[in-house]
């Protein structure tokens, strides 16, 4: 009988143990790229502008080819457009409307840049090339950099006509208003 109730002990002790495999932590490189770019964020609020250059290159290096890769393009040439770096800037606002072309803010910076670097009229002339419908985006973006509010406002006007379905013509339009404001 002794053995009878030890072996149902050990098997009911089994049974309602509620064993469980234990969580294995994943180390998911998008989260992580996410967070460097938070912590950058972080960083340039408190103007450590070297810190979060560090953590956006992190963040771009965990999560090279994507959507949110532009992003960290985008954050990590406002702090060098900031800092006084225009020609670094560049290079980043350029990556970032190559991984994502829809977003109005890389357009801007990316005209800011060439203003910062007096390359304006040099870009209006290599834009004005219409085999790319977007070209008109940026040659609209210059001219309000240049200065030419009206002729600014007649093309990114008529990209919206032309193109009224992208997720960026909204942009555009509030845009429009900012200018037709300032005006």
């Amino acid at each position: 009988m002794k053995k009878f109730f030890l072996t149902a002990l050990i098997v009911m002790s089994f049974l309602t143990s509620a064993y469980k495999k234990p969580d294995v932590y994943v180390i998911d490189a998008e989260k992580n790229a996410y967070m460097h770019n938070n912590l950058g964020l972080m960083y340039v609020n408190e103007k450590c502008y070297y810190a979060a250059i560090q953590e956006y290159k992190i963040a771009i290096s965990l999560n090279p080819n994507t959507q949110a890769t532009a992003v960290y393009y985008n954050n990590l040439g406002e702090v060098y457009l900031t800092i006084g770096y225009p020609d670094y800037a560049l290079d980043c606002f350029q990556r970032a409307l190559t991984q994502f072309s829809l977003n109005f803010k890389y357009y801007q910076n990316l005209a800011k840049t060439f203003k910062a670097l007096g390359t304006v009229d040099e870009q209006i002339i290599k834009y004005s090339d219409e085999s790319n419908p977007l070209n008109k985006v940026m040659l609209g973006v210059l001219y309000a950099q240049k200065g030419e509010t009206k002729r600014a406002i007649t093309i990114l006007d008529e990209f919206c006509m032309t193109e009224p379905d992208l997720i960026i013509t909204p942009s555009i339009k509030k845009y429009i208003k900012e200018l037709v404001y300032r005006q």
